[in-house]
């Protein structure tokens, strides 16, 4: 259902470097640019995320309770991308491993302060 998720950023060069390298672990790539939005998808028709500097020329602010979740297929892919995250400068909002009994979760805040993780059922 989601296309894609928007998070704003105040330096796009700076996010765009952190999600290149991020994302393209996964085998994500930019499908959609200009010089205020970029967006990755692991391929056109799968959902994306993007980043860009608001419209409306006001400082980007992170959204109180707002998170993106990632899906990926295991455990170890989870573990390895919250480390890369943490490695490229986001902050630890919760180590990955195990919630509960099927959900195996890293969170993590990117270097603009928006809230993501990497999840898998198990």
């Amino acid at each position: 259902m989601i296309g894609y998720v928007t998070l704003g950023t105040n330096d796009l060069e700076k996010s765009s470097a952190f999600y290149d390298a991020l994302l393209g672990t996964m085998g994500a790539g930019r499908f959609l640019e200009n010089e205020q939005f970029i967006a990755w998808a692991t391929s056109p028709g799968q959902p994306g995320l993007s980043v860009t500097k608001p419209f409306d020329g006001q400082k980007a602010t992170v959204g109180n309770g707002v998170m993106v979740a990632i899906a990926v297929e295991t455990p170890k892919q989870v573990d390895d991308l919250y480390a890369k995250a943490i490695k490229l400068g986001a902050t630890d909002e919760g180590p990955s491993g195990p919630r509960g009994e099927s959900f195996y979760a890293g969170y993590f805040r990117d270097l603009d302060g928006n809230k993501l993780n990497f999840f898998c059922m198990t």
